[in-house]
């Protein structure tokens, strides 16, 4: 199924590599067959919440051997996107988890805790499974007072075996009606990470495969950046919905397994 001239896959993870904690088949077979074939990869997601090397650790635990710079976070494009924009020491107010607050402290940002929030020279949202009121309360007061607006993403759901859950864009949507306010976005749909990857990998725009589930963020990105894509049908985006996508996605694919095939 895949075209001779691609050499590398931009792998998104959630819906594509697994479902919360559940891999989305046989992983290390799907891996020994993209190997064999002499594919690079590397993986981009959208999730912020972890660390590469937490990353690295559950790719490893479900059979994906994988380098660290093999796999780039919208945590690391948040980072990159503020570093055109903002100093190192520059003081941040953040709404993440870990992934997210290691990107940006390697990029030597000072991350302010809630009491400190007042003393912000950027926000930045990604998602946080431990929000409250507060949090909330002092990124809107802080963006409707000019400071500026970053987020991680925008995808409004985060897929489970049960279905889909709020995601970082669910959150960050209360602070957008609450400021009317857009945030600068790291995420795909953004170039931001295809880019990072591109530069890892070491490859062409033309040479590389984005696969992704979900239309508006991983196919888009590609097509952004005129990559070709490929949609799986094992994570959000539908069938009915690929084949009323424009442009027109080159592959689609039940799952990452029948694409490698």
């Amino acid at each position: 199924m895949l075209p001779a001239h691609i050499k590398a896959l931009i792998l998104d993870m959630d819906g594509v590599i697994w479902k919360a904690d559940a891999p989305i088949g046989d992983l290390p077979a799907i891996f020994k067959k993209i190997q064999k074939r002499g594919l690079k990869f590397a993986f981009a997601t959208n999730n912020a919440t972890k660390t590469q090397a937490e990353y690295q650790k559950k790719l490893k635990a479900l059979g994906v051997e994988a380098e660290i710079d093999q796999i780039v976070t919208s945590a690391m494009g948040a980072g990159s996107l503020l570093a055109k924009n903002h100093p190192s020491g520059t003081k941040i107010f953040m709404i993440g988890e870990e992934g997210l607050r290691l990107a940006l402290a390697e990029r030597g940002y000072e991350i302010l805790s809630v009491a400190n929030a007042q003393q912000a020279e950027a926000v930045v949202v990604g998602i946080d499974r431990e929000i409250n009121f507060q949090k909330m309360a002092e990124a809107t007061l802080l963006v409707r007072n000019g400071v500026p607006f970053y987020s991680t993403n925008g995808d409004k759901t985060f897929p489970t075996p049960r279905g889909e859950i709020p995601g970082s864009g669910a959150w960050l949507s209360v602070i957008v009606t609450a400021a009317n306010v857009q945030p600068i976005i790291a995420g795909k749909p953004a170039p931001e990470l295809m880019e990072l990857s591109l530069k890892q990998l070491g490859v062409s725009n033309t040479e590389a495969l984005i696969v992704g589930d979900r239309l508006e963020t991983d196919i888009a990105a590609g097509q952004a950046l005129g990559c070709p894509t490929a949609l799986v049908l094992s994570g959000v985006s539908t069938k009915t919905q690929a084949l009323n996508w424009n442009p027109k996605i080159d592959i689609i694919a039940d799952d990452l397994a029948s694409l490698v095939e």
